[in-house]
């Protein structure tokens, strides 16, 4: 059976139409994820949602615990990950309201954990060493059959697409918007690019929805963005973006054909005789 793990950005904080709803409070080895888990069912598929910044909006994108996110999603099962977030549109003909499902990244974060296996602190030693391949970020299945489910909508869908993914909290200066339009990026946004790498780790297909709010501060003609104006096209569109989640748990692809299935199957490149029982235990859920 199915498992579908969905992270919620602004905006959106549930996700309407599930019966058989309960909340798991789940404890990772990276410790407590943003907020409890809502688990419930959407025909056939099980369906686990976690708002990323917690219910009412406690948590600052460079705050998040993601590995603990991610971490939870997968000791719950899940079997594919989608994630859902607000950007900002780098391109003209991505307009506010309109839908992007990225299939590219880059990562310009600088002060968060990013990885199962990293040496953060002194809870991480002893941790193993993995490198996995992440050239295709994004599982072309997925990704394909949550387009589909967007357009379904009757919203405007984007297929394909850099997201630039900045540190944040606070929006980009216009020298910085202008340098990123510089790329060819299609949108910016503060977290999704960290959801990715740790999805590709944990195996997990993934794709992202970015619900496009305004034209970040390059955009000459429309006003600077503001959370005001976030907000507004937020509320105007989150019933396309759970519609968008409900189609596409009807029609979630087969995951071991997914390019994230067996990614740890090479990556790792520790000696395993020199990983302690204990950092065994703590990655038994990534590497059996």
């Amino acid at each position: 059976m199915f498992r579908l793990g969905v992270i919620g950005g602004s905006g959106l904080y549930d996700i309407d139409g599930l019966r058989d709803v309960r909340e798991e409070r789940v404890d990772t080895p990276f410790g407590a994820p943003s907020d409890a888990v809502i688990r419930g069912f959407l025909g056939d598929v099980e369906l686990l949602f976690l708002p990323r910044h917690g219910r009412g909006h406690r948590v600052s994108p460079s705050g998040v615990n993601y590995r603990a996110n991610v971490a939870a999603l997968k000791l719950l099962g899940a079997t594919h990950l989608v994630a859902v977030s607000a950007v900002g549109s780098m391109k003209e003909e991505i307009a506010p309201g309109d839908f992007v499902v990225v299939d590219q990244f880059i990562d310009l974060t600088k002060r968060r954990a990013s990885t199962f296996f990293s040496l953060t602190g002194t809870d991480d030693l002893g941790a193993p060493v993995a490198h996995v391949p992440f050239a295709e970020p994004v599982c072309k299945d997925l990704a394909s059959a949550l387009a589909t489910a967007a357009e379904q909508t009757g919203v405007r869908v984007h297929r394909g697409g850099t997201y630039v993914c900045i540190e944040g909290p606070q929006f980009s200066t216009r020298a910085e918007s202008l340098l990123y339009r510089s790329w060819g990026v299609s949108v910016i946004g503060m977290t999704n690019a960290t959801e990715a790498k740790l999805a590709r780790e944990a195996e997990l297909p993934f794709a992202t929805l970015a619900l496009a709010t305004d034209y970040d501060c390059w955009h000459g003609e429309h006003e600077d963005v503001s959370v005001d104006a976030v907000i507004a096209v937020l509320k105007a569109n989150v019933q396309n973006a759970r519609a968008t989640v409900r189609g596409v748990a009807a029609h979630l692809p087969d995951p071991t054909q997914s390019i994230a299935h067996g990614a740890l199957t090479h990556a790792v490149m520790t000696d395993r005789s020199l990983i302690t029982a204990e950092v065994r235990e703590r990655y038994k859920f990534l590497l059996g």
